[in-house]
């Protein structure tokens, strides 16, 4: 892929191509474990939640110029071809120091390097917003490009969760990285 990404904050006009794609991914992949996509207010909620509590919410967009942009039918002139965010780990306050990144790409537009370019952006904004730690809760130990990843950005192996969730008719593990902000 030739194009060049923009990572750019998240707005409320990218939120109907994000919920799209965010509802491929819970129909046909296991990043998510959710059986039902969220629906546009839900997904828009979620942003106005997130940002609201100092959490960056990015979007990896082409480049306008790119003849071979995803184009979503259901908006005009859409680019966006990935999302990222981090959220809390858990509400507890001592946990106030730590978060976990959430990344999606667009299936049309994976291993052209993306996800590092969400994942390196991600990073930095939550190092200047003063988190320490950072985890990534990987569904789904089958779910090698998510494991290099992070691998390549530094986290390591914190455990395995073997067979606590359940889609597609099968058990899937949760693979638990960390790292260092």
């Amino acid at each position: 892929m030739a194009s060049t990404i923009v990572i750019t904050d998240t707005t409320e006009a990218d939120i109907p191509a994000i919920t799209a794609m965010f509802a491929t991914e819970v129909r046909h992949g296991t990043a998510s474990w959710a059986y039902e996509p969220p629906t546009h207010d839900e997904m828009l909620e979620k942003f106005q939640r997130l940002t609201a509590d100092n959490y960056p919410f990015l979007t990896a967009r082409l480049d306008n110029q790119d003849q071979h942009q995803y184009q979503d039918p259901s908006q005009n002139n859409n680019t966006i071809v990935g999302f990222s965010f981090a959220s809390a780990y858990r509400p507890r306050e001592g946990y106030r120091f730590l978060c976990e990144d959430s990344i999606y790409v667009h299936e049309d537009f994976r291993r052209h390097g993306i996800a590092s370019q969400l994942l390196t952006r991600l990073i930095k904004d939550c190092t200047e917003r003063g988190y320490r730690q950072m985890v990534a809760v990987i569904g789904d130990s089958a779910n090698t490009g998510s494991i290099a990843l992070h691998e390549r950005m530094g986290f390591e192996h914190v455990g395995v969760l073997k067979d606590i969730g359940y889609k597609f008719d099968r058990w899937l593990d949760s693979v638990l990285m960390q790292r260092t902000l």
